[in-house]
């Protein structure tokens, strides 16, 4: 095995599949179970949502956050049949919640209900304050927060990779951010397909209505060490009712979070869920280190392969 230590990563939004998980549900029945009592906590036949619904049933936000986290959880079974664990986890924005309950703080079934009321009262928020994100491409991290600053009513969102900020806000200001770091010589900024400025103050409403949700549930301990991407730290169970309600309105510090694990000795990046947006980022963040992405039986194997 590696000699390196692993971290298992989480997508966030974004990252979702028409048919996602289902043939390693089929071949893995611990997989299988994540989406049964998945679909009893959300009150959503999430086997039927990610096997056989088309794109545009998956993407609305309280839809898509609970499909995501139960995906993501259905592989991370399969991984843990073939005797693989990591030593870390970290999640992009709701892949915290599939991050925490990999490492065993909270149950499956707990972490996709709660996401169902995350999705719930974002999609909420969202609609009581309208707001837009948008990607700024080829800019340095300073001047994007600088642009940030200056213009009323924005806020760096997702720190993705060096290079990628997504910002969130009002359309306007979001539209004037977009067009200065244009000026500022950003090779792009491209406005993204999403419901809300999430990752703002503008969905704060959303975090009052999730805490009580947040407050019930009584997290363990991660039996693989947590790096939150709130605070780029590592972080243990007494702080994670706070952080994941912070998260809904605090940026995202994945580019930081990546960075520190590299520091702690992860030189083994495994992406737990559809598609591979986090493997393509952190080829972007550090090169030196390996990314696989498990989304597929065949990837499984892969994954056996590049730890051997």
């Amino acid at each position: 095995m590696s000699t390196g230590k692993i971290a298992f990563m989480f997508p966030g939004q974004g990252s979702l599949e028409a048919g996602m998980g289902r043939a390693i549900a089929e071949a893995v029945p611990e997989a299988m179970e994540v989406y049964r009592a998945g679909s009893e906590a959300s009150g959503l036949d999430l086997v039927q949502l990610c096997f056989e619904a088309p794109l545009d049933q998956l993407v609305q936000t309280e839809v898509q956050q609970p499909a995501l986290v139960a995906t993501s959880l259905a592989i991370n079974q399969a991984i843990r049949a073939r005797g693989i664990r990591p030593d870390f986890v970290v999640g992009h924005s709701v892949g915290e919640f599939a991050a925490l309950a990999a490492a065993e703080s909270l149950p499956h079934a707990e972490a996709v209900g709660l996401v169902r009321e995350r999705g719930l009262a974002m999609a909420e928020a969202a609609r009581q304050h309208p707001g837009s994100m948008a990607a700024i491409l080829g800019l340095a991290d300073e001047v994007v927060e600088n642009l940030c600053r200056k213009i009323v009513g924005v806020w760096p969102a997702n720190y993705n990779c060096p290079g990628q900020i997504v910002v969130s806000g009002e359309s306007p200001a979001v539209d004037e951010c977009c067009e200065e770091a244009e000026r500022e010589g950003a090779r792009r900024a491209v406005k993204l397909k999403v419901s809300g400025a999430f990752h703002s103050p503008l969905v704060a409403r959303a975090a009052d209505r999730l805490k009580p949700a947040i407050e019930r549930i009584n997290f363990g301990e991660p039996r693989a060490a947590f790096m939150s991407t709130v605070t780029a730290k590592l972080e243990d169970a007494q702080r994670l009712r706070t952080l994941l309600v912070d998260q809904l309105t605090a940026p995202v510090r994945f580019t930081q979070a990546a960075r520190e694990l590299i520091g702690q000795g992860v030189t083994v990046f495994v992406e737990v869920g559809p598609g591979n947006v986090l493997s393509g980022l952190l080829k972007r963040i550090d090169r030196s280190v390996k990314a696989v992405s498990v989304n597929s039986l065949a990837s499984l194997e892969e994954l056996e392969e590049a730890l051997a």
